[in-house]
């Protein structure tokens, strides 16, 4: 039987939705090098990872899915505080350029959850190796010298269809992308945003298309993708009948997602699927996003019609 990345991440489990509370949203630095080989990148100004006093260098060992932890160091940040880092390499098995969100976490010598990072490494060629560093800027300084790190997750998704939040404007003239998200009671609520940042008028009418990718990017066609979210909760923002929405230079629009993570006994496996391609309106290029799509055994995904902001 193949075996899935759904297998080899069931170890690296820790944060697996966005939106849950208490995710420390915090800055990573280091920038792609192609040469992965010799010793670990510097972890912050003047500290080595692989000789820090005090701090223990993480084993090196090989990962299925093209990421390795290669060291932990601790460096002084602009303010002269010791701030623990990590090291990594990250090698693309993809056939086309992809690009990866890898979060990193660091613990306490005694397990306790200190932060996770989120490094997003853009567009990334087939066969390359890159070699990357983040920083937890905010670890208690009693905590930094002995900080523990490892990988947590990582997600990728073809450059080509990467969400945009800011920054250029795509050629297709919009910005797709999605929010963190909330979470309560095993409600899950996740904002998708379009924003006209083109020279034309964009026009929308209805709801977006949906498609749901699992940890392989391979398509899960055992949920339903239900228009409208009342057959999921009222009160999300996803309800309401789809109307004509025409977006003038710089205006935005928002549709919403929303599921529940109820797992019921007796019934097939829960649904964990991570990514859901997004097509704004028929003919538009489709954006992957990455929700964490904790679906349990509900097989239902409610998606609302797009609004105007």
């Amino acid at each position: 039987m193949r075996r899935t990345r759904h297998d080899r991440l069931t170890r690296l489990r820790g944060l697996t939705l966005p939106a849950v509370a208490g995710l420390l949203l915090l800055t990573a630095c280091g920038q792609p090098e192609d040469d992965a080989a010799g010793q670990p990148p510097v972890c912050g100004p003047g500290s080595d990872p692989s000789a820090s006093a005090g701090v223990p260098t993480a084993s090196v060992a090989p990962d299925e899915d093209g990421v390795t932890l290669i060291g932990t160091g601790g460096g002084a940040d602009s303010g002269g505080s010791a701030r623990p880092c990590a090291a990594y390499t990250l090698t693309s098995r993809e056939t086309q350029p992809f690009t990866y969100v890898v979060t990193v976490g660091f613990r306490s010598e005694s397990g306790q959850a200190l932060s996770n990072v989120e490094d997003t490494v853009e567009t990334v060629a087939p066969g390359r190796t890159v070699r990357r560093t983040v920083t937890a800027s905010d670890v208690p300084r009693d905590a930094a010298g002995k900080a523990q790190a490892k990988i947590v997750k990582v997600r990728g998704f073809p450059t080509a269809e990467a969400p945009n939040a800011g920054g250029t404007c795509p050629p297709t003239g919009v910005r797709v992308y999605a929010d963190e998200g909330d979470a309560a009671m095993g409600l899950r609520v996740v904002g998708l945003h379009l924003e006209n940042c083109g020279t034309r008028p964009y026009r929308l009418n209805g709801y977006p298309r949906i498609e749901i990718r699992d940890e392989d990017h391979e398509r899960v066609g055992s949920v339903s993708i239900v228009q409208g979210g009342e057959a999921i909760a009222g009160g999300t923002g996803a309800d309401g009948p789809p109307r004509q929405v025409q977006l003038r230079p710089g205006e935005r629009a928002h549709a919403v997602l929303v599921w529940r993570n109820t797992v019921e006994g007796g019934v097939e496996g829960p649904v964990n699927a991570p990514y859901a391609r997004v097509w704004a309106k028929p003919g538009a290029a489709p954006v992957t996003v990455i929700p964490e799509l904790d679906l349990g055994t509900t097989g239902k995904l409610g998606v609302g019609p797009w609004k105007k902001d």
